[in-house]
C-alpha cells in the first residue's frame, strides 16, 4: 500500500478525534495556550494536554466544547516521589483535568524495581479512578530502550487496568553526535506495545509525530491516540515537518 493510499484509510474527523493536542513546551505562555485551546476547538480534536498550572485556564477556554482537558503528571522524567505524583493528580482533577498522562520513574524501571514501579503507577491510578479521569502511562522510550522493560511495563499496565500506555514525552533528549535530540514514537515500539497490551489497554503514540503520514501510520498500527503539537499540519496535510512535543 502506498503512503498516499494509506492516508485515505482515515478521515480528518477520525484523525482529529485521536489527537491530544500538546501545549507543553516550557516557554509557552498563556496567550499561546489560549490559542492552542481555540485551535483544538476549531479542529474538533479529542483533547488538549497542557502544563499543570494551565489546567484552570484550559478548562475555562474549552467549557462548552467537546474537547477534553488533559495534563501531565511527574513530567518530564517521572522522578517525583509517588506521593507527590498522586497529589499532583488530585489537584489536576479538582481543577478540571479529565485525562492524566503520567511518566513512570525511569530510573526505577531501568533497574528493574517492578514493585516500586507498580505502586507508583497505582497511586496515580487510584486518584484518577476517584475522579473518573483517564490514565495514560508514559514509558519514555527514549530512555527506557530495552524491549524487555517495555514488555514488562505493558504487563503491569494491563494488570492494573490503566486506560493507555504511551511512548514518549517528546522531551527525552539524548546525545546524538554533537547535539541533543529525541526519537519519540517508533513503529517497532508501537508494534510491541499494541501486541503486549492487546484489547485490554489502548496505546498512544507520542513524540515526533509531525505530519499526516506519521499520524496515519500509527493509527493503522493500532494506536487510538496521538500526542502532537502539529495538529494543524496533520489535518491540513501540508506535508511540512514541524517540531512536535
Amino acid at each position: 500500500m502506498t503512503e498516499h493510499s494509506q492516508s485515505q484509510l482515515f478521515s480528518n474527523q477520525q484523525i482529529a478525534q485521536a489527537i491530544d493536542h500538546a501545549l507543553l513546551h516550557p516557554t509557552m505562555q498563556d496567550s499561546e495556550i489560549i490559542a492552542g485551546c481555540q485551535l483544538a476547538a476549531e479542529l474538533k480534536l479529542r483533547s488538549v494536554c497542557v502544563k499543570p498550572y494551565a489546567i484552570p485556564l484550559a478548562a475555562a477556554q474549552l467549557r462548552g466544547t467537546a474537547v477534553a482537558v488533559g495534563t501531565v503528571i511527574g513530567f518530564p522524567h517521572g522522578s517525583q516521589p509517588s506521593e507527590i505524583k498522586a497529589a499532583e493528580a488530585d489537584w489536576a482533577c479538582r481543577f478540571g483535568a479529565v485525562e492524566l498522562d503520567m511518566v513512570v520513574n525511569v530510573g526505577r524501571v531501568i533497574q528493574g524495581d517492578w514493585a516500586f514501579v507498580r505502586q507508583d503507577i497505582d497511586g496515580v491510578l487510584q486518584v484518577a479512578r476517584q475522579h473518573g479521569a483517564l490514565l495514560k502511562v508514559i514509558f519514555e522510550t527514549d530512555f527506557v530502550t530495552a524491549d524487555a522493560d517495555k514488555q514488562r511495563l505493558c504487563e503491569l499496565c494491563v494488570e492494573l487496568q490503566v486506560d493507555f500506555t504511551k511512548t514518549s514525552t517528546g522531551f527525552g533528549f539524548r546525545k546524538f553526535g554533537a547535539g541533543y535530540d529525541y526519537v519519540g514514537a517508533t513503529e517497532a515500539d508501537i508494534r510491541l506495545m499494541v501486541a503486549a497490551c492487546g484489547s485490554n489497554v489502548q496505546v498512544k503514540a507520542s513524540g515526533g509525530i509531525r505530519n499526516r503520514a506519521d499520524a496515519v501510520k500509527y493509527l493503522a498500527l493500532g494506536c487510538t491516540r496521538l500526542g502532537t503539537s502539529a495538529s494543524a499540519v496533520i489535518l491540513k496535510d501540508t506535508g511540512n515537518d514541524q517540531q512536535s512535543y
